[in-house]
């Protein structure tokens, strides 16, 4: 294989052959809707689809996970790629700027390079295993750190939407403890899907949570904020695998992260709400 610096290079150039696609579609795209109820444009389906066109020009021997066509290539391969091209599509749909696109590595199931791109604000965080994290803009390009902050009183803590808790749970979901997250956290925001995470690889918020998700939502965000040197993991505290846990919390200290994670749990008791 490649070093990953090499993937990483290939990692970006996929990002920016997706905003390629994605960019003159931005509030011009019509919407419809897969089975299963959620968004999806013709950015959504044509960017995924050049960047598999690049993958299998460039690596044939890599197996491809995404959100729009699902796994192709090889089921035992060792590398997989995970894509996912305009994550928060919701947003995207009615002209919200903060949309990104992810890209992501796994080596044996661990994610080792991470993209967060925000085509429609030129900036770009990203990161591959021992190379640190780094933000890029049109003007610079440095390298980031969490803010490992440890009490969550002290702590700006995000989430992007309150399904799967307390507020609102559908029959099959876990009813995390939200609304004690905001009462206990110095500062609590709604911040927009991914951005939310690479605002904690940055250092400029301390925790972020997402109650569910889906592998190409998550494989992106933890080699970022790992790289940052902050911690990323699942919400269930039983789930060992991180890119196919369900959900994800990341934080700039592992401290943090578990004062957050013991909070959301749902007591015995918790009434589960319907959406």
């Amino acid at each position: 294989m490649p070093s990953l610096s090499s993937e990483l290079d290939l990692a970006l150039r996929l990002a920016q052959t997706a905003e390629d696609e994605i960019l003159p579609r931005f509030r011009t795209v019509s919407v419809t809707r897969k089975s299963d109820g959620t968004e999806v444009t013709e950015a959504d389906r044509e960017a995924e689809r050049v960047m598999r066109k690049r993958l299998a020009e460039e690596r044939p021997g890599h197996a491809v996970l995404g959100e729009e066509f699902g796994r192709g290539g090889p089921d035992d391969a060792r590398y997989r790629w995970v894509l996912d091209p305009v994550d928060g599509t919701a947003g995207f749909t009615i002209g919200v700027p903060l949309f990104g696109t992810l890209v992501a590595l796994l080596e044996d199931g661990e994610p080792v390079v991470g993209v967060i791109h925000f085509p429609a604000i030129e900036e770009t965080v990203y990161a591959a295993r021992g190379d640190g994290c780094w933000f890029r803009t049109a003007e610079s390009e440095v390298s980031v750190l969490v803010d490992p902050v440890e009490a969550l009183d002290a702590a700006t803590v995000t989430t992007t939407a309150l399904h799967s808790s307390d507020v609102a749970a559908t029959d099959d979901q876990t009813p995390y403890r939200l609304t004690a997250l905001v009462r206990q956290a110095d500062k609590f925001r709604f911040v927009t899907d991914c951005l939310q995470h690479a605002l904690v690889a940055r250092g400029r918020t301390h925790a972020a949570v997402d109650t569910l998700m889906h592998p190409w939502d998550v494989a992106a965000l933890v080699p970022c904020v790992r790289e940052a040197g902050g911690v990323a993991q699942p919400l269930d505290p039983n789930a060992d695998d991180v890119v196919f846990g369900g959900s994800l919390i990341t934080a700039g200290s592992e401290s943090l992260l578990h004062k957050v994670r013991t909070l959301l749990q749902p007591t015995d008791d918790e009434p589960t709400h319907s959406a």
